[in-house]
């Protein structure tokens, strides 16, 4: 297959059958056609992060998402935080997430800081 950006559906499937193709014949990574392989996949990346991109997390539902995971409940950041009701307006989006308590959820939580950011 002669690599070459990938400009249209019917590209972008040919290339992932040539690449399933490869990955069938279990092409060595370091031979010229696994170095062609590595170069598909990079045009097949670039394709779909332009064409299927995943939208960022909603910071507020990561938060919520993250709580659920760990069994944290509102009440466990009193203190830390703010008052109870003061961290449930900002889970329910009545108050703004502020800088501080994106560290604190970043620590805390382990949710990366940007998806609090975004």
């Amino acid at each position: 297959m002669k690599l070459k950006p990938i400009k249209s559906v019917q590209d972008y499937e040919g290339m992932l059958e040539w690449v399933d193709e490869q990955f069938d014949k279990q092409v060595k990574p370091d031979s010229p056609k696994g170095e062609d392989v590595q170069v598909a996949l990079l045009l097949i990346k670039a394709y779909e992060d332009e064409h299927y991109a995943i939208p960022a997390p909603d910071p507020i539902e990561a938060i919520r998402l993250k709580m659920e995971e760990k069994g944290v409940r509102n009440r466990d950041f009193v203190g830390k935080l703010g008052s109870k009701s003061y961290i449930s307006a900002v889970l329910n989006r009545r108050k703004p997430l502020t800088l501080e308590m994106a560290k604190f959820f970043h620590k805390e939580l382990g949710i990366p800081a940007s998806i609090l950011l975004a």
